[in-house]
């Protein structure tokens, strides 16, 4: 590799915290036994949280973000690994208490990545990102597990919460693929139509659930996906039929739950979290090499912006603000 590599930096010295596109040496990447040209990152909720003010995830400053990324390994003290080895990065605390995929160049430890599989390319990987292994997780515990574990009784009715997202928009798609009837939750109107050519059958406006929510309602769904937390998840679990699994992801809208017991002792619900960060390496293998079958990469291109480190800085705020939908892709190469 040559000597000196771009990347996005933050710092805090007291109150003063800083976002900044560097020059670096190779002696600044200091984790890992693993180095890894970049070719991909992706802007995720955590990222942008860390981006604002480090999200309490960082410990030591200066710090390189970035949760996932894909590339090409040019320099490995690993048996696993060689030179020429196209890899995926995603979880295990990289971003947060290891430098990231904000950089042309990153190293790792050997057991934080995977091989690429060969069906799909690195941008590809990361057009999916933690995101999109995120929602594969999620959709498969919300119909094969509990398809398994019901010994073969069909999951037909899903919903999905923050549709317009990430996960969401992903999840939509994975489960129409897998054969179920979807409802997606989004406050986007604008997104209605993108939605339904992901695979959504219904649309419901976030509005509609984001109320206090009764113990149990009329059971509506089989399974469910959540990105959002908060009264939303609270209204979806009184409205899951029995046996249903929601599959918890994330906390777009609040971290809270105020739900009762009832839907869990009545109708059997199982309130499944989803932790994308410590997957172990055979289920992110299990996981990346389904993604070829389950995905349309040319329907997602629709919802792809893809931006350098330097528009890292300007696009961030608005994730925080709710106002992005779809994925961003880092071109760290830009």
């Amino acid at each position: 590799m040559s000597e000196k590599f771009k990347a996005l930096v933050i710092n805090q010295e007291g109150d003063n915290f800083t976002r900044e596109v560097k020059s670096l040496e190779k002696n600044f990447l200091k984790h890992g036994d693993v180095l890894i040209k970049v070719d991909y990152s992706s802007l995720n909720f955590k990222d942008a949280l860390i981006l604002k003010n480090g999200a309490r995830l960082v410990k030591e400053f200066p710090h390189i973000p970035g949760v996932d990324f894909s590339g090409k390994v040019v320099e490995s003290d690993s048996p696993n690994f060689k030179e020429g080895d196209e890899i995926i990065c995603t979880g295990m605390r990289v971003g947060e208490s290891f430098y990231g995929g904000f950089s042309q160049y990153a190293k790792v430890k050997s057991d934080f990545i995977i091989k690429k599989p060969e069906s799909i390319s690195t941008r590809q990987a990361m057009v999916l990102g933690t995101a999109g292994f995120t929602a594969l997780q999620c959709s498969f515990t919300t119909k094969q597990t509990r398809e398994i574990l019901l010994l073969g009784e069909k999951v037909n009715d899903v919903i999905v919460t923050g549709a317009s997202g990430g996960v969401g928009s992903i999840a939509v798609m994975i489960l129409s693929k897998l054969g179920c009837n979807v409802t997606a939750v989004t406050g986007k109107e604008s997104n209605f139509e993108y939605l339904k050519s992901l695979g959504a059958n219904n649309i419901i406006k976030t509005s509609e659930l984001d109320i206090d929510a009764r113990p149990l309602d009329k059971g509506l769904y089989d399974g469910a996906v959540d990105t959002v937390g908060g009264n939303v998840l609270s209204k979806v679990l009184s409205h899951i039929k029995q046996s249903g699994i929601v599959a918890a992801c994330g906390n777009a809208s609040s971290i809270k739950l105020n739900t009762t017991v009832m839907p869990f002792i009545i109708r059997g619900v199982k309130l499944w979290g989803i932790d994308s960060v410590n997957a172990s390496i055979k289920r992110r293998e299990f996981i990346w090499g389904e993604a070829a079958k389950l995905i349309d990469f040319d329907k997602l291109e629709k919802s792809i912006k893809e931006i350098s480190l330097e528009e890292l800085i300007d696009v961030y705020p608005n994730m925080l603000a709710g106002k992005t939908s779809g994925r961003y892709i880092v071109n760290v190469n830009k």
